[in-house]
């Protein structure tokens, strides 16, 4: 069974629909990440489910009881804003338990819940200090310790790390993603950020304009996008415009293509995008020509960009696959095999 299915679940407001008519089934004890651009619909099929909005349409079933109608407080869910919303008057470990505090809970009970969720999140011995003393990533753990005090049925987190530096960012993706994994419990993270998504999720799901575009393990939907928006939006693609002639040949800016049998083909014949990733570039003696305009050495890869028939194509070597060129070089472009994706424009 499956914790969190969404049947027809639509959100309007006014005129336009923030969530439109979406069915979807989330799998237990996984790590879900919402993806998608700003304005997408992801916060609020978040807090859709978390009942911080009503739906205009459709049914939230958790563990298979139907749970539309059902109060905030009685869904048994923990969630961590993106303003992490820390009580300053509270200590830390009162903040924590504060969940705990407005269910009646035993004070004693309370404070060794609360102790052992710092422990948990790797804040020993704080329960007695202010937030005010704490940093940004402290607080960050406090207010999943919180989440986390009531076990919650779903955890649900609304870019909760996007106060963060980059650095602390990166370390707490990953504190994130092992906590989960030790609890088991059902979460589902909203981000912007794909390089977030796909360090921390098992399950991707892309998002745009209300609707799912695509939904999948991270690897599926970055090697094998459903359509041109999540190729685009997923990590970096060259999107060439063309026309496919047949399920095996493309013709692009008037050079012919031919696809081989790891290359996927997801529309019929007619126009078309080339979806190529920078790392399945290749420079070899057939193919489209271009000429370099642009070389960055960023240390652990080097980018060079080139120029196809007016088409910014970008490819990514490791710094000993470098190949020998220098900007304004003419080339011709391969793709590695597997690395095609022809999609309806």
């Amino acid at each position: 069974m499956h914790d969190l299915s969404l049947r027809g679940l639509t959100k309007r407001f006014g005129s336009v629909a923030a969530v439109d008519d979406l069915t979807l089934d989330i799998p237990g004890g996984k790590f879900i990440c919402l993806l998608g651009p700003s304005g997408c619909g992801k916060t609020t099929l978040l807090r859709l489910v978390a009942g911080l909005e009503e739906p205009t349409a459709g049914r939230i079933l958790v563990g298979g009881q139907d749970q539309t109608d059902t109060p905030t407080h009685r869904r048994n869910f923990g969630m961590v804003f993106q303003s992490l919303a820390l009580f300053p008057h509270l200590s830390v470990g009162d903040n924590v338990a504060y969940p705990l505090a407005i269910r009646g809970t035993p004070r004693a009970q309370r404070r060794a819940r609360a102790e052992e969720l710092l422990a948990l999140v790797q804040l020993p011995g704080m329960a007695d200090r202010r937030v005010h003393q704490l940093s940004g990533g402290q607080r960050q753990r406090v207010a999943i310790a919180r989440g986390l005090a009531i076990d919650p049925r779903l955890f649900l987190l609304d870019e909760p790390l996007s106060a963060l530096d980059a650095n602390l960012r990166e370390h707490m993706q990953i504190e994130l993603r092992q906590l989960q994994t030790r609890l088991g419990v059902t979460t589902v993270v909203v981000t912007h950020d794909q390089k977030e998504a796909l360090t921390m999720a098992d399950v991707v799901i892309v998002m745009d304009q209300g609707r799912v575009q695509q939904m999948g393990a991270p690897m599926e939907v970055y090697r094998n996008p459903a359509n041109a928006f999540v190729a685009g939006f997923i990590g970096t693609s060259n999107l060439l415009p063309g026309r496919l002639l047949d399920t095996s040949t493309l013709d692009i800016s008037g050079q012919r293509l031919a696809l081989g049998p790891g290359d996927r083909v997801k529309c019929p014949p007619g126009p078309a995008i080339l979806s190529v990733r920078p790392e399945d570039v290749r420079f070899g003696p057939d193919g489209l020509p271009a000429h370099v305009t642009f070389i960055r050495d960023l240390g652990e890869s080097v980018q060079i960009i080139l120029d196809h028939a007016g088409q910014e194509v970008t490819a990514l070597f490791s710094p000993r696959e470098r190949p020998e060129v220098a900007i304004g070089h003419a080339v011709t472009l391969t793709f590695a095999p597997g690395g095609c994706v022809v999609l309806a424009p």
